[in-house]
């Protein structure tokens, strides 16, 4: 029988992996650290074997952990931790944003390659349906030479939204961190040039930091177009928690989807093709690390394809800043 990997789970500042790990086929969850034990899915809360430390450097100093799941308590540490663990021998599965400095998503990728370990950023958006039959009618040509994207993500705010950027990684680097996935792996299109703007509006802390709302304005490599609007203001009565738009516009066609996923069409020449096929299950990126570790499987994306969208956030953060 295949050795299931162990994973050490650090932080609980995002969507940690705790509930990908229990009966999990390949996986196992060896060990915690800064994380709340109540927190854990109820067939592990009692697994003796689970090992609770209180520190990054306790959980790193555990030889059977293979793989670390970094949701760190502060977002703008997250890079030096995520080399700290792979220079101690460690995979690692990373929170978004992975790193709010390009000089620090530079020391990632050769800490990677310095060390031999993997490294990789929860990046599943294009793998979720209905985007992934997007990404696949798309890759198909059916709608022809991509020319524009438009992307939504908007959150409802709430009082844990954090006012210091540094802790989650702010609007740009949490939130449209995904529509820039959409453009890039779902559309296909990389991103050559990007810019932005937000704004503190309507941000109910006075005096606060959080930026309640940016656009993003991109121009692509092929030559096509791509815009992006984020925001903290989905109200309740939406009844989900993220409101998604996604269209993609083609020299024979479009294909979006709105209302976060629950309507989808398709449209090539003259015809109205409907909605589209999702019936296909979602596919886990965390299972496919696992089966790329353990030689089951190959990730869908080099290491570049992946943090490009990271790399485009962090310039369009250095564009408001620049323009502010």
């Amino acid at each position: 029988m295949q050795e299931k990997l162990a994973i050490g789970i650090y932080g609980a500042n995002g969507h940690q992996i705790h509930y990908h790990i229990e009966n999990h086929p390949h996986a196992r969850l060896a060990a915690t650290a800064a994380f709340p034990r109540e927190a854990l899915p109820p067939g592990l809360k009692g697994d003796a074997a689970i090992r609770h430390y209180a520190t990054l450097d306790e959980l790193l100093a555990d030889r059977t952990v293979e793989l670390v799941s970094l949701c760190s308590p502060r977002r703008r540490d997250q890079a030096a931790e995520a080399i700290r663990c792979m220079e101690a021998g460690k995979h690692v599965y990373a929170e978004k944003p992975c790193a709010m400095a390009e000089e620090d998503l530079d020391a990632i990728i050769a800490a990677a390659g310095r060390t031999g370990r993997r490294f990789h950023e929860m990046a599943g958006t294009a793998f979720e349906q209905p985007y992934l039959a997007i990404r696949e009618i798309v890759a198909a040509g059916t709608i022809g030479t991509v020319v524009q994207v438009f992307a939504q993500k908007s959150y409802p705010y709430h009082d844990r939204r954090p006012q210091d950027e540094d802790i989650d990684g702010g609007i740009i680097g949490q939130a449209s961190i995904h529509a820039l996935r959409f453009v890039e792996h779902v559309a296909g299109q990389r991103i050559a040039d990007i810019q932005a703007v937000e704004t503190t509006l309507g941000n109910p802390v006075a005096g606060g930091g959080l930026r309640m709302a940016t656009s993003l304005m991109m121009t692509l490599e092929n030559g096509g177009v791509a815009s992006v609007v984020a925001n903290y203001l989905n109200p309740k009565g939406f009844g989900r928690w993220g409101n998604e738009h996604l269209r993609i516009f083609g020299t024979r066609g479009f294909v979006e989807a709105t209302d976060s996923g629950t309507r989808t069409r398709l449209l090539v020449g003259d015809r109205d093709l409907g909605p589209i096929d999702t019936s296909a299950p979602s596919r886990e990126y965390f299972d496919m690390l696992v089966a790329s570790l353990l030689g089951l499987g190959e990730m869908p994306f080099s290491m570049e394809e992946e943090l490009h969208p990271t790399r485009m956030t962090i310039r369009a953060k250095q564009s408001v800043i620049r323009n502010s």
